[in-house]
């Protein structure tokens, strides 16, 4: 992939270099990886690494600083950017440990985010990313959170973002929680910040669930099984082809 930079000036530029050459160099590793192990073939032409500000106000109008149009990625390497954000999701609870832990957000953890972006391109995924999906959804977005921090978190960060995330779960339950797996981004990208994540938040437990307890750590098996619910005609919802929605997560 090409790496192009879309900055206002040749000092924000210099700002941001060094992180996103090894940011760069990492995300070559990883897909490397997705190409031998998760049939990453149509790779995106490149990353645009630009700031939070222009990713959300010119290139978008999405709230998040990271995405993908058809086949270009977008992304801001703004470490502080990303914590202020991921503060914000909080939506003023007391929280205090949590906003610590976003407050030192680390540069791994904002490596996955556009990792997060590369494994949408993997052919793994049933339906085209980008159309319009009202099944399955929440399986890609759950993967597509799961694999990037299983390789490239160290084993600590992905078991504390993982226990941050499941609190966050169930302080937003209460809020969120009768909104069926489903029915991801249902509430649209007009919602709070805190309502869009939580279907994230809940995607990447599920999958999280489905690799490391039910099928014992086997990735494969669970995009086989994936896939058999496809090829099954989709008879009911993919929450229900894996129980899920029999199991607190």
């Amino acid at each position: 992939m090409k790496n192009i930079y879309a900055f206002e000036d040749i000092g924000e530029y210099e700002k941001h270099q060094d992180i996103i050459h090894r940011f760069s160099e990492r995300l070559n590793e990883y897909q490397l990886l997705l190409e031998e192990e998760y049939a990453l073939v149509d790779k995106p032409k490149g990353v645009v690494w630009t700031s939070a500000e222009v990713a959300t106000s010119i290139f978008s109008d999405l709230p998040i600083p990271a995405f993908t149009n058809k086949d270009t990625i977008y992304m801001t390497s703004d470490v502080k950017a990303w914590r202020k954000l991921f503060i914000q999701q909080l939506d003023g609870k007391d929280l205090p440990h949590i906003q610590r832990f976003y407050e030192q957000l680390s540069e791994n953890h904002i490596l996955t985010i556009v990792g997060h972006e590369l494994t949408h391109h993997s052919d793994l995924f049933l339906d085209e990313f980008g159309d319009e999906r009202e099944d399955g959804i929440c399986f890609e977005e759950g993967m597509c959170e799961y694999l990037p921090r299983k390789h490239l978190l160290t084993e600590g960060e992905f078991e504390t973002i993982s226990a941050i995330e499941k609190e966050l779960v169930n302080v937003f339950t209460e809020a969120y929680g009768d909104r069926p797996l489903d029915e991801f981004g249902s509430n649209s990208y007009a919602a709070s910040l805190s309502s869009i994540m939580f279907d994230y938040w809940r995607s990447f437990r599920s999958i999280k669930y489905l690799v490391e307890e039910r099928y014992e750590n086997n990735i494969k098996a669970v995009f086989e099984e994936y896939h058999k619910w496809d090829r099954e005609g989709r008879m009911v919802s993919l929450t229900e082809h894996f129980g899920l929605d029999k199991v607190s997560i």
